[in-house]
Formats: structure tokens, C-alpha cells, sequence
């Protein structure tokens, strides 16, 4: 076959293809009609609903979870514009692939004056020097990109590719869009299962579209197994009960990257939750992180964080149950260490909260805007000390220190800071659980200082 032949995407329509495509392939909308979610976009009187219509398509990034329609919208754009469309997996292929779409569609414009739709899926997975090759075929307008990422493009690709495109967010899709695909594929007898006679209950339905969390792929695969491994009734029926529902899609599907956006959204839900002593929460956050496959290494780094930073001088113990929890749960794996895991979520939670340890990033800051001072005479060390007296003739200066444990209560007042920072402040102190009694000898300090 010539590189330049026109392969057009015949799979959808053709019915060999049908045949041996999983139903959710056949089902997957061929127009803007069918597509189902994403109302904000492309809703009537929608911005990608007018350029649509319209005919004029700019370069577009589509953004947003998996199984949210990304792929399916860049079919759906190509076939509303009647342009070509060819597929680059980022993850699979690079620079050499894109050169051969630039070709081909450099000779479909000659030739037919067809517009190419280029849709590279998982575009953050390409390198800066991938995403820059994509840029003088943007400006020629040989190819109009379509990019789809689950990733934040304002993290994961680079500003002349942002400044070229504009940018669409997808939201996940909700159980309402999943029923009416499978309304769709019901009554469809050519794509879809409208050839069987069916009954599928409403409890099985709803089941379909609950267990699927938002991904109709999932949902419609299901379904097929339940129509097509059922026995049929005697007069030619399926029916499709819950129990059957219930074999065909067993675990239910959450929504959660580990990678991706969703894997810091559901991590700041648990920290929050956590700092706002909110129990249930921070458990319910947890579970739906190990429910999606994060690594619960990953939640016990971000607890022994929490610990520190925001349970911190409340109660100083927080490190030590945190680490513990872990070193138990490595040593008992699991199902046992979700004991571990909520023994610290639920410790952390309870705790009383003090974010003073923050009180490091204003001494940091201070020394990165001024330097650092002089260190104080008495301060230095005593060997250096005795040794520059010694060869200078002069006043050993650690003979000036005051060893506390020599005072009353272990306490002398004496200078610490650098001369140019007398009497500066930067620790606050918490009023809250075994801190208070911290911040009260604090306090006592800081007044016999001003006497």
C-alpha cells in the first residue's frame, strides 16, 4: 500500500468490523448527536459546539480523566468537518511517525484539499523536543492537532504549544450518560444489541451504570458478556437479571489516576480532611486512593508530612505513631495493614493541630534575604576560641558563656542571635494540646528576658 493511500476509519460502518469489535467500539458516537456528557462543550449555543458547526477547527487540547470521551470528541470533531484523522500514541511513537502523517497529509491537501485532524493521545508523555516538532506544522496549518492528556497541561506541556491550542476541560462522565448508552445500545440492532431480544431489569441496569464509575467502555463491555453468555428462554428472549449484572461486572470502577490530576485532587482532599479533624472524611479519601491502586507507601509519606507539619508541636508523638503504623503495616502487608493505615489517619485526624513548625520557612527566608550574621563571641567554639586568645594576647570570649544548667531552672539569659537580629522573633507557638504547656514556658522565658 502507498504511503499516500487514503486509509479512511471504515471500521465504525463496516460490518465485517462489526463483528469482531467489542460492542463499546461499535457504540462509540459517530456524531454530535450520539455523543453523550460533556454539555458544557459542546451543548448547543457551547464554543466547540459553534466551531464545530461552523467548520473552523483550531488546534484544541482536550483535558480531563480517563474514560471522559476524549478520544471519541476527536472522532466525532473529524467526522462533523469531514476531515482525515489520523492516531499517534505518544507513549508509542515519536517524531518519526508524526514526519510520515505530515507527509501524507501534505499530499491529501494537494490532492483533495481534505483538512487532517492529527490526534496524539497521551500527549504529555511526549519530551519537550517532541512537542516542539509539532509547531511549524501548526503555523503552516498542514495538520490541526488534537492532543488528549489526563495530565495538567499547564504542567505537562510546554507554552508555544499552549499558545497554539486552545484548551477544553472533559469532566468525568456521570451515571446518567452511562443509562442512556446503554438505552442507545438496547435499541440499536445494527451497532448495537437491538438484534437480541433483551430484558434487562432496571435493578441490573442501574447496576451496569453504578459498577461502571463514569466509564461507559466499561458498562456496554459488560453488558455484552451478560447478552451474549445468558441462555437464551425458550421463546428466543435474554433476560438479564441483577445476579447476572452482579457476575458480569463484579468490582466497581473508580475513578483514579495515579499519575494524573486526580491523584493530587483525591491526596489534598485527604490532607484537608485530615486537617480539618474530620474523621469519616479523611477515611473516605484514603479508601477511594487505595481503592483506585495508589501505593500505600505514598499515603504514609504524605501522613508522616502531616504529622510534622500540621499536627506538629499539638503533639510531637504524631512522627512516631505515623512511623510505627508504617513499619507495622511492611511487616504485616495486606488486608491486615489497613488496621496501620487507619490507626494514623484517625490519630492524625483526633490530633490536636499546630502549624507553628512553618516557622523554619521565616528563618530561611530571613537568612536568604539578609545572610547570616555574625555568630556571637560567646557562642563560638571553645577550642577556637582559646586558641585566638592565645596567639592574639587577647580575652578568651567563652569565658563570657553561661552554661544553663548552672541556673535555677536550667535558664540563663544570654544573647543567641547575631547582634543584628536582637530581640527578633519568628516562632509563634500553638495554644493547643501538649504545645500549650510549651508556649506557657516559652512565654515565662521571653518576660525574665525583658526584665
Amino acid at each position: 500500500m502507498s504511503l499516500f493511500d487514503n486509509q479512511e476509519d471504515e471500521g465504525i460502518e463496516g460490518k465485517e468490523n462489526n463483528e469482531s469489535q467489542p460492542l463499546a467500539t461499535r457504540m462509540r458516537p459517530r456524531s454530535l448527536d450520539e455523543f453523550k456528557g460533556q454539555e458544557h462543550l459542546v451543548g448547543e449555543g457551547k464554543m466547540l459546539n459553534r466551531m464545530i458547526q461552523s467548520g473552523v477547527i483550531g488546534s484544541l487540547i482536550l483535558y480531563g480523566p480517563p474514560s471522559s470521551g476524549k478520544t471519541t470528541l476527536a472522532h466525532v470533531i473529524s467526522r462533523e468537518i469531514d476531515a482525515r484523522f489520523e492516531v499517534i500514541n505518544a507513549v508509542l511513537d515519536g517524531i518519526k511517525e508524526l514526519r510520515v502523517v505530515v507527509k501524507k497529509a501534505e499530499y491529501q491537501k494537494k490532492a483533495t484539499g481534505k483538512k487532517t485532524i492529527l490526534f496524539v493521545d497521551e500527549i504529555h508523555r511526549w519530551n519537550k523536543a517532541q512537542q516542539d516538532a509539532l509547531l511549524p506544522h501548526l503555523e503552516s496549518g498542514i495538520i490541526t492537532l488534537i492532543g488528549a492528556t489526563t495530565e495538567n497541561p499547564f504542567y505537562s506541556l510546554v507554552s508555544p504549544l499552549l499558545s497554539r491550542c486552545q484548551l477544553f476541560e472533559l469532566y468525568p462522565l456521570t451515571k446518567e450518560n452511562v443509562l442512556e448508552m446503554i438505552d442507545d445500545t438496547m435499541s440499536d440492532d445494527v451497532r448495537g444489541l437491538g438484534y437480541i431480544e433483551i430484558d434487562l431489569t432496571p435493578e441490573a441496569k442501574n447496576h451496569f451504570a453504578e459498577y461502571a464509575g463514569g466509564d461507559i467502555r466499561n458498562a456496554l463491555n459488560a453488558l455484552e458478556i451478560a447478552a451474549l453468555s445468558t441462555p437464551k428462554n425458550e421463546d428466543g428472549s435474554v433476560k438479564i437479571t441483577l445476579e447476572i449484572a452482579q457476575q458480569s461486572i463484579q468490582k466497581r470502577s473508580v475513578r483514579y489516576d495515579g499519575t494524573g490530576d486526580e491523584h493530587y485532587h483525591y491526596a489534598s482532599a485527604f490532607i484537608k480532611s485530615m486537617r480539618g479533624s474530620d474523621t469519616d472524611a479523611a477515611l473516605y479519601w484514603m479508601c477511594a486512593m487505595l481503592e483506585g491502586g495508589e501505593d500505600p507507601n505514598f499515603i504514609f509519606r504524605r501522613m508522616l508530612i502531616f504529622a510534622s507539619e500540621d499536627v506538629g508541636m499539638a503533639d510531637p508523638y504524631a512522627i512516631t505513631v505515623v512511623h510505627s503504623s508504617q513499619e507495622s503495616f511492611l511487616k504485616t502487608g495486606m488486608p491486615e495493614g489497613f488496621y496501620f493505615l487507619a490507626h494514623a489517619c484517625i490519630f492524625l485526624s483526633l490530633s490536636p493541630k499546630s502549624n507553628s513548625t512553618n516557622s523554619i520557612f521565616d528563618v530561611r527566608f530571613e537568612i536568604q534575604k539578609n545572610g547570616v550574621g555574625d555568630v556571637p563571641p560567646h557562642l563560638k567554639d571553645k577550642t577556637a576560641n582559646k586558641l585566638v586568645s592565645k596567639y592574639l594576647d587577647i580575652e578568651n570570649a567563652s569565658e563570657n558563656y553561661k552554661y544553663p544548667h548552672q541556673y535555677d531552672h536550667h535558664w540563663v539569659n544570654q544573647i543567641y542571635l547575631p547582634d543584628s537580629l536582637k530581640g527578633e522573633s519568628w516562632y509563634k507557638g500553638g495554644t493547643e494540646g501538649r504545645e500549650a504547656a510549651l508556649l506557657k514556658r516559652l512565654n515565662e522565658i521571653r518576660k525574665r528576658k525583658e526584665q
